[in-house]
C-alpha cells in the first residue's frame, strides 16, 4: 500500500511527460499552419510543466525516484509511441526495455 501513492504519481508524470513530449513532436513534424503549430507546442509546454509538478509531488527520495520513473517512462513512452504514432516496439526495444525496467525496479524497491 506504501508504494501505490509513488506509482500512480508516477504513472501520471510518466504520461504526462510521454504526452508532452509526442505534442511538441506533432507541433514540429506534422504540416499544420504556423499557428496550429504554435498553439501545440505551447501546450505541450503545459503538458510538460504538469509532468515536473506531478514528479516532485512523490514521497520517495530522489535517488529512488529517478529510478523508478526511468522504468514507468519506458512503458508509458511505448505506448503512447504505439498509439499515437503507430510504431510497435522493435525485439531490441523490448529486450533492452527489459533491462530498463529490472533496473527501475532495483533501484526503487531495494530496501536500504
Amino acid at each position: 500500500m506504501k508504494i501505490l501513492l509513488p506509482l500512480g504519481l508516477l504513472i501520471i508524470a510518466t504520461t504526462l511527460e510521454a504526452s508532452g513530449d509526442a505534442i511538441i513532436r506533432i507541433g514540429l513534424k506534422q504540416p499544420h499552419p504556423l499557428p496550429m503549430r504554435v498553439l501545440l507546442m505551447l501546450a505541450g509546454a503545459v503538458v510538460l510543466y504538469g509532468y515536473g509538478l506531478t514528479l516532485n509531488l512523490s514521497p520517495l527520495d530522489w535517488g529512488r525516484l529517478v529510478g523508478g520513473y526511468v522504468a514507468v517512462f519506458f512503458v508509458v513512452g511505448q505506448i503512447i509511441n504505439l498509439v499515437a504514432f503507430s510504431t510497435a516496439p522493435t525485439l531490441p526495444i523490448v529486450v533492452g526495455g527489459s533491462f530498463i525496467i529490472a533496473g527501475g525496479l532495483i533501484i526503487t524497491l531495494w530496501q536500504r
